[in-house]
């Protein structure tokens, strides 16, 4: 005997076993707890990108005092790890350092080359003492060394975010487990019934497994949408760290930045986990039924 699948019947009770008001709470903060590692990942993935593709391969040459910048220029864009050398404008050093030197320096500014190199060096040490002996006298200053810091920093917040959604998806997976078993527990004796009568363990577990599949989508959706503008202020915090531009362009606005894309598949993939614990759960129940 299949059950019928008629609108508004509802055989096993289960609109009183699973609350349409814990279950789908329960769903809507493991969904907030979720969007928030995603989007803990993708922004530790996005700093990580912009750091090593920036700051890393960026190297300032300080000159000596007499040095001729053309000679210099010429011999540091000769280097195969130098994309571009260019002479840093004297003015905006200037503007730089007039908090502490003032308007008027007492001493000639030094001579600054801006270098950006092509590709990531492996030993940014061994590259600058290059540049030294390319240059006699100057200056090197490398970013390497704080880079690789902070790139070890990004890529394990990355990880402990990637991390924090497992773990949420496991404590989802035992909420629903609990709730399953719960109406399970309250409803044992329809169920007997039914599977005496020939109800098949497909039909029993679906009817549990669509309740549940809707109750925790429709709270992963809730939650998804309580954390987008959690995530937008986020957003517009970490902007000057991605290189965020002041004018008020589409792409810069705080909710174009959010990993729309992940968050829409926070409801589905909430469901689809309901829908297949509620399942196994189910049969597995049924199968020690005589």
């Amino acid at each position: 005997m299949r059950l019928r699948r008629t609108r508004g019947r509802d055989p096993l009770g289960l609109r009183r076993v699973l609350s349409d008001r814990l279950l789908p709470a329960l769903a809507a903060s493991m969904a907030l707890l979720a969007a928030l590692a995603l989007a803990g990942a993708r922004g530790a993935a996005d700093l990580a990108a912009r750091w090593e593709g920036g700051a890393a391969t960026a190297l300032t040459v300080q000159m000596p005092h007499g040095a001729r910048a053309d000679r210099a220029l010429a011999a540091l864009a000769a280097m195969p790890e130098v994309g571009e050398a260019r002479l840093a404008d004297q003015a905006r050093l200037a503007a730089l350092l007039r908090p502490w030197l003032g308007e008027a320096p007492a001493i000639p500014l030094p001579s600054v080359i801006e270098l950006r190199l092509a590709r990531l060096p492996p030993d940014p040490a061994a590259l600058a003492q290059r540049i030294a002996q390319a240059v006699p006298g100057a200056t090197v200053e490398a970013h390497g060394v704080w880079v690789a810091r902070l790139l070890a920093l990004a890529r394990s917040l990355q990880a402990v975010a990637l991390a924090a959604l497992l773990l949420v998806a496991g404590i989802a997976t035992a909420v629903v487990t609990v709730a399953v078993r719960a109406g399970i527990a309250a409803r044992r004796n329809a169920i007997d019934i039914l599977h005496e009568l020939g109800a098949t363990d497909g039909d029993i577990a679906g009817r549990f497994a669509r309740r549940v599949a809707l109750l925790v989508g429709l709270g992963a959706l809730g939650g998804t949408l309580a954390a987008a503008p959690v995530l937008a202020g986020f957003a517009d915090l970490a902007a000057p760290l991605l290189g965020g531009a002041a004018a008020m362009r589409v792409q810069d606005l705080p909710w174009a930045r959010l990993p729309w894309a992940e968050l829409a598949l926070l409801p589905p993939a909430a469901a689809a986990i309901g829908w297949l614990t509620a399942q196994v759960t189910l049969r597995l129940w049924l199968r020690r039924l005589p």
